[in-house]
């Protein structure tokens, strides 16, 4: 609003505020400084009469006579040039008023909260029994200070300050050095925890090589030789076909006692038997069992497996260990008598302590003995005969738990047997 009225009161020659305001006989208003410049003008190029004065009027374009005195006999704009003085005075800068009490000036400085106040903030405001001062006042007696704590800044304090800041920094590069040679060790550490780690991965899958090549040094003869049966099967068939096909008696004669011999011989030929490898110890199991308490301290003797690929048994356990039963069941359908038992037992004991003359010591003995079976209760006897089957029970089931494994053994027992044995019939 204060915009657009400062602009209705601007002159449209000199754009400022009106400066003794003149009104032109076409009712425009000029500022007469500007109303005499532009007469000036149009008189020096004017052939108009010379009681008169011509001027163009800058807004509307029209040409009006002045009297000879010039822009002094036009009527001035009173109304305007009051507007004019108002608009300047309201334009000023007004002292700032208090926001909490309104329309009171701040005319007072508090010291105490550095800041301008009214009367108000200082009798019955939140700056009541501050000590306050005029702000001229309080600028012109500050008005040295600065000088005053410039001079404060004394030479040693600044070489207090200066070596205060070297002794931070040679800290900040210790510090720092420290962090580097931690940085160095923590790679150095876990640069060796990856080269034992790779040692160990690396042993490992060598080991698992190893076995590969014995797979496939235990395979691949056999899987060789049934491709070898497979293309002479495939021979004999053509031939075969070739002999149904041959119109010549004799030649066909010959050919079928040729194919017969050969077919009589492919079909003796043995059979490569099926092995089954089994891998121990299986790599899961293993690192469950062995690495899974590793720590890093007990990396280095980390275990790495001694692989071993031999033939499993196929024989279940149950087939293992009925022969044992089947043992086992006819002995006790013997049932002899349990003082022959005894007899035997007591008579083994005696020749197992006493190996000097074993045989007449067991006879000369047999007869007391015999005499103590007589004397011994038969329950007694039973509960001995129990005992005993106990014992062949729990002898029984350690055999059908290590069975697979005394089959693995008896397997490569003869596997080293046979390549003892044919090592020696080649030379």
């Amino acid at each position: 609003m204060m915009d657009s009225l400062e602009e209705d009161l601007t002159c449209s020659v000199c754009y400022s505020l009106f400066s003794d305001p003149r009104v032109l006989p076409c009712s425009h208003t000029f500022c007469k400084n500007c109303l005499d410049n532009l007469l000036q003008v149009s008189s020096n190029y004017s052939i108009w009469r010379p009681l008169r004065l011509p001027i163009k009027c800058p807004n509307c374009r029209s040409v009006v006579e002045l009297p000879p005195t010039g822009v002094d006999a036009l009527p001035s704009n009173v109304s305007l040039r009051a507007i004019v003085d108002k608009y300047q005075r309201d334009s000023e800068p007004r002292a700032p008023s208090c926001q909490e009490h309104r329309r009171q000036p701040l005319n007072m400085y508090c010291i105490q909260d550095r800041q301008l106040i009214c009367g108000l903030c200082l009798t019955v405001g939140q700056h009541q029994g501050h000590p306050i001062d005029d702000l001229q006042a309080a600028f012109i007696r500050e008005k040295q200070t600065p000088a005053l704590l410039l001079a404060r800044l004394s030479e040693q304090r600044w070489a207090q300050v200066c070596e205060l800041g070297e002794q931070l920094e040679q800290e900040k590069a210790r510090c720092e050095s420290l962090l580097r040679q931690d940085r160095q060790e923590v790679n150095q550490f876990f640069v060796s925890l990856e080269e034992v780690l790779a040692r160990k991965k690396q042993g490992y899958l060598e080991a698992l090589s190893e076995v590969a090549a014995e797979v496939s040094q235990a395979y691949d003869p056999l899987i060789d030789r049934v491709k070898e049966l497979q293309e002479e099967q495939l021979d004999l068939v053509s031939l075969g076909s070739s002999v149904e096909e041959e119109d010549s008696p004799l030649v066909y004669l010959e050919k079928v006692h040729q194919f017969r011999d050969r077919v009589e011989k492919f079909i003796q030929t043995p059979l490569p038997s099926v092995i089954n490898l089994s891998v121990t110890p299986r790599a899961a199991s293993y690192l469950q069992q062995n690495w899974s308490a590793v720590t890093i301290s007990s990396l280095e003797r980390a275990p790495v497996p001694k692989l071993c690929c031999c033939a499993s048994s196929t024989e279940t356990e149950a087939e293992v260990a009925q022969p044992i039963r089947a043992a086992w069941d006819r002995w006790r359908r013997m049932q002899p008598t349990a003082s022959v038992v005894l007899l035997g037992l007591l008579l083994l004991a005696a020749l197992w302590v006493n190996p000097v003359g074993r045989a007449s010591l067991g006879f000369s003995l047999l007869s007391r003995l015999s005499q103590l079976v007589q004397a011994l209760n038969s329950n007694t006897l039973i509960s001995v005969w129990d005992m005993l089957a106990a014992k062949c029970e729990a002898v029984g089931a350690a055999v059908r738990e290590w069975s697979p494994q005394l089959s693995v053994f008896r397997d490569r027992v003869f596997q080293q047997v046979a390549a003892l044995f044919k090592t020696l019939t080649s030379r």
